[in-house]
C-alpha cells in the first residue's frame, strides 16, 4: 500500500509519540534537513542523533494533530505536543517529501495558543 503525504506525516508524528527511532528512521531521507527554534542539522544520521536526544530528555510525549495542509511535495501539521504531562508547546511542522515518499526537509514553528 502506497501512502501519501499526509499520510506519512501521521505515521511520522505517531512513531515520534512513541519514541520508535527505528520507524523514523525509515521515513528520513539521507539527505534531510532538520530546522527547528534551536538548532539546524542536514543528514539522517545528525537528524537520527537529535531525534534520539529529544526521545531521552523526554518522560512522556503526546502529540494531538489539529489540523493537517498539503499540496504537491509538503505537508503543514498544526499540532499540540505535551511533554512530560505538562510542558505544551504550539507546533507548526512543515514536512517536505521526495519522489519515493521519504522526508527530505522538517521545519518546525513554535507557536502560541489562543488562550
Amino acid at each position: 500500500m502506497i501512502l501519501n503525504h499526509t499520510e506519512i506525516c501521521l505515521l511520522y508524528l505517531q512513531s515520534y509519540q512513541d519514541k520508535n527511532l527505528t520507524a523514523v528512521s525509515e521515513l528520513f531521507a539521507d539527505q534531510i534537513v532538520l530546522r527547528d527554534w534551536n538548532l539546524r542539522v542536514v543528514g539522517k544520521d545528525a537528524a537520527l542523533d537529535e531525534t534520539r536526544k529529544n526521545f531521552e530528555a523526554a518522560q512522556s510525549l503526546h502529540i494531538e494533530v489539529l489540523q493537517t495542509y498539503e499540496n504537491t511535495k509538503s505537508v503543514a501539521a498544526e499540532l499540540i505536543i505535551t511533554v512530560n504531562n505538562s510542558e505544551i508547546l504550539h507546533v507548526i511542522d512543515v514536512l517536505d517529501f521526495d519522489d519515493q515518499g521519504k522526508i527530505v526537509a522538517i521545519r518546525a514553528y513554535r507557536g502560541r495558543g489562543d488562550e
